[in-house]
């Protein structure tokens, strides 16, 4: 074809969902646009920002295997994959869980006071990653299979595990945070969903609900109790208000490594492994 990078009719046709693509990249280019991930087709409305560098870690606090690693592999977790030994702490061990966890807590409530309207998923990266350098702790998600923030910042229809950017939060958003915080030798997971300015009620109740599922789920937590009860409670629960669970993800055991057993899964008739022991 004169004046096209296409040799014919037939050519152009059967290049055209690349040749589309490229083009909108370009398109996309001229109007500062972003889109790290054009072939993903996205649910909703929320689109990914460009992010900034990733944040450092003074070398005087102490680090899991994987921070430095070229690939942010976990040697210890590697080791043990496909591993359904639940390892039980002795005191000393619990004690350390306690501290990392209660050090997590105090983190989590630095990021809920900076997230608001007008503020970006990286700014509350920011306030975490600055957090745990004040407690001398290192934040695990960083590096962690090169992820590349010290929190991760879910807005709205994303799951988990999103990464903080610089989008601004906007009014009626909900953003969950979830804090993980290494502490000699231990690490203390947890996160919150927070409402960003004016919320929808039935936005609000999701989150209600899944507050009283989790709430519902910690009381059957006891000696003798299997891990895949949990599933049980949290689908009747979530089912009676109309809402449904996503099976895609699950509860894990944690302790010095970031990721281990017990699998939980959030949904019911699950083939969880393990007991619960004191």
């Amino acid at each position: 074809i004169q004046g096209s990078f296409f040799c014919s009719q037939e050519c152009f046709k059967g290049s055209w969902k690349e040749h589309k693509v490229i083009h909108l990249l370009a398109k996309g280019k001229e109007t500062k646009g972003y889109n790290p991930w054009p072939y993903y087709t996205f649910t909703g409305k929320l689109r990914p920002f460009e992010q900034t560098p990733m944040r450092t870690v003074p070398a005087s606090i102490p680090r899991p295997d994987y921070a430095d690693h070229k690939e942010g592999k976990s040697k210890s977790e590697e080791a043990l994959r496909g591993n359904n030994i639940i390892k039980v702490l002795d005191d000393e061990e619990i004690e350390g869980m306690r501290v990392a966890c209660r050090l997590g807590r105090e983190v989590l409530d630095e990021a809920a006071r900076v997230c608001g309207v007008g503020v970006t998923t990286d700014e509350i990266d920011r306030a975490v990653h600055e957090a745990c350098i004040e407690r001398e702790c290192y934040p695990s998600p960083l590096n962690y299979y090169n992820f590349p923030k010290s929190c991760c910042t879910s807005v709205n229809e994303v799951i988990c595990h999103g990464i903080p950017d610089t989008r601004p939060l906007e009014d009626g958003d909900l953003c969950n945070v979830d804090v993980t915080v290494y502490h000699r030798g231990f690490h203390g997971d947890l996160n919150e969903t927070f409402f960003v300015g004016n919320v929808k009620e039935q936005h609000k109740k999701l989150v209600q609900v899944t507050y009283e599922a989790l709430m519902k789920a910690i009381a059957i937590v006891k000696p003798g109790e299997r891990y895949r009860e949990i599933g049980n409670v949290i689908q009747k629960y979530v089912q009676t208000h109309g809402f449904s669970v996503v099976k895609s993800y699950c509860g894990h055991g944690i302790h010095r490594l970031f990721h281990t057993a017990p699998n939980v899964p959030h949904y019911a008739k699950n083939t969880a492994v393990g007991v619960m022991k004191p």
